[in-house]
């Protein structure tokens, strides 16, 4: 993203004018499944692709989050030309609110969130819970479901039946079988939530205005620097904090990070592991206020520092992260895209964990 938020800059136009304020939104499965095939709505899955064609929400498109920050997997996505070729290839437009997706776990459909967000798009929500959500609460979905079940319990009934050589028994299961099978295929092509392939859209008009970039929440490797620096010369009463969001397994050197900085115990970086945010149990993208609040003010996590956010690679982790903090009210987050590996590079830092 730093070389997006370079093109703004080099098109003079003035920081404070494009820092207006803009809130992360939710949107609940009740009401986001009431908007599936609406044309005035699209559903946008940050899911990889292989995730996207075993299930995704039906007409929705797949803009997998880690490609819109990583130039080298598809090109260098910062450049906004190019993000606004790959949006009108998603046949998205300008008037339409775009309610970004994942499985469940929110840290994809929270890096979407930010992508579009930084480009100014003005209503964007996060669904709550993923795709699984709709699944749940998709009729048609809950009748396929018992079906499919009760197919099962037949086709068992079957490997008894033969082992027993009840010939007549058996034929009568496979019609109860063919019924069944028929009444799912009737049902499939009106599932919510479908298996296959994005289909090819119609390239959208869609543009981008530049002078409605919205980069306040978005901090480029010179200003996280700087707030390195303050962090190491005073302390605990710096006025800056910065979160690192890499799961346990990273930080712990069982998942190979190239060139990361060194972890060791100190009060320097705080640890948020992002799957902390999520609920699992409930398969709820994040949990709820009370409870993220609690997992802020254990690690200290003032409201008034500014806070800054990164993760391993691209901003998957590191967007659900700041997205929680600023549902709970934070003002001052910065989400650095550059990632760990970034500033790990760069071997005037000295920061430490």
């Amino acid at each position: 993203m730093k070389r997006f938020i370079s093109v703004v800059l080099l098109l003079g136009i003035s920081i404070s004018g494009i820092l207006f304020g803009s809130e992360v939104k939710l949107i609940e499965p009740a009401e986001a499944i009431r908007l599936v095939g609406n044309k005035s709505v699209i559903f946008v899955s940050g899911d990889s692709n292989e995730t996207y064609t075993k299930n995704h929400i039906i007409g929705s498109v797949e803009m997998y989050a880690d490609n819109l920050y990583q130039p080298d997997v598809v090109g260098d996505m910062q450049c906004y030309k190019k993000a606004l070729l790959y949006i009108q290839s998603k046949g998205i437009k300008n008037n339409q609110m775009i309610i970004t997706y994942d499985n469940f776990y929110g840290s994809n459909a929270a890096a979407v969130h930010s992508f579009f967000e930084s480009l100014g798009h003005k209503e964007i929500r996060v669904l709550n819970g993923g795709v699984e959500s709709i699944r749940r609460l998709d009729p048609n979905q809950q009748v396929y479901d018992k079906l499919k079940a009760q197919r099962e319990m037949i086709k068992k009934d079957i490997v008894v039946a033969q082992k027993e050589g009840r010939v007549d028994e058996v034929e009568k299961f496979n019609c109860k079988i063919e019924g069944i099978t028929a009444k799912m295929d009737m049902l499939e092509p009106k599932l919510l939530v479908q298996c296959g392939k994005e289909e090819i859209h119609k390239k959208s008009d869609y543009q981008l205005d530049p002078t409605k970039f919205n980069v306040k929440y978005i901090a480029d490797k010179d200003e996280v620097k700087k707030a390195i620096e303050d962090i190491i010369e005073n302390g605990e009463s710096s006025r800056f904090i910065i979160i690192d969001t890499c799961n346990k397994e990273e930080i712990a050197g069982e998942e190979k990070i190239d060139n990361v900085l060194q972890h060791r115990e100190t009060p320097k970086v705080k640890f948020i592991e992002w799957r902390d945010i999520t609920d699992i149990e409930k398969k709820r993208s994040f949990k709820s206020l009370k409870e993220m609040q609690q997992i802020f003010d254990k690690e200290g996590i003032s409201r008034d520092q500014t806070i800054y956010v990164y993760c391993r690679s691209s901003v998957g982790s590191s967007s659900h992260v700041s997205s929680a903090l600023r549902l709970l009210g934070y003002e001052k987050v910065k989400l650095f895209t550059g990632s760990c590996r970034a500033l790990s590079s760069d071997m005037n830092l000295s920061i430490e964990r």
